[in-house]
C-alpha cells in the first residue's frame, strides 16, 4: 500500500522558516519523482517544487524560486522542504506526491499524494 504522510507544518511569522518531511513507503522512492504542491484556501493547487528520480535535479514554481529548497534521502524514503522567507502569501496546505519514474516539470498529474500538513504565515 502506498503511503505518504507529510508533517512539519506550523504557524510562524512572517520572515520566518520551517522545514517539511514527507515520509514514504509502498512504492519505489528512488526512482520515483517527488513533488511538493500547495493549495490556499478558496484557490487551486499549485506545484512548487520537484525533484528527479534519483536526484539531484530540481525545479521550482517561480512563486517559490530561490526561497524554498526541495531534497531527498532515499536510505530513509523521505523528501524534504525547506521554507525560508515566508510570507503570508505562503500560507497553504502542502503536499508531498509522487510519480513513477521520470515526468515533466511541473508533472501533469499525480498518481500518490499525502493528505497534507498545514503552514501558516502570520503578518
Amino acid at each position: 500500500e502506498v503511503h505518504l504522510a507529510e508533517s512539519g507544518g506550523n504557524l510562524v511569522q512572517t520572515g520566518g522558516s520551517l522545514r517539511l518531511s514527507c515520509v514514504t513507503s509502498g512504492f519505489p522512492f528512488s526512482s520515483s519523482s517527488m513533488s511538493w504542491l500547495r493549495q490556499a484556501p478558496g484557490k487551486g493547487l499549485e506545484w512548487i517544487a520537484g525533484i528527479a528520480s534519483g536526484g539531484p535535479f530540481t525545479s521550482y514554481a517561480d512563486s517559490v524560486k530561490g526561497r524554498f529548497t526541495i531534497s531527498q534521502d532515499n536510505a530513509q524514503n523521505t523528501v524534504y522542504l525547506q521554507m525560508n522567507s515566508l510570507t503570508p502569501e505562503d500560507t497553504a496546505m502542502y503536499y508531498c506526491a509522487a510519480v513513477l519514474g521520470a515526468c515533466s516539470w511541473p508533472p501533469t498529474n499525480y498518481p500518490f499524494r499525502g493528505r497534507g500538513t498545514q503552514v501558516t504565515v502570520s503578518s
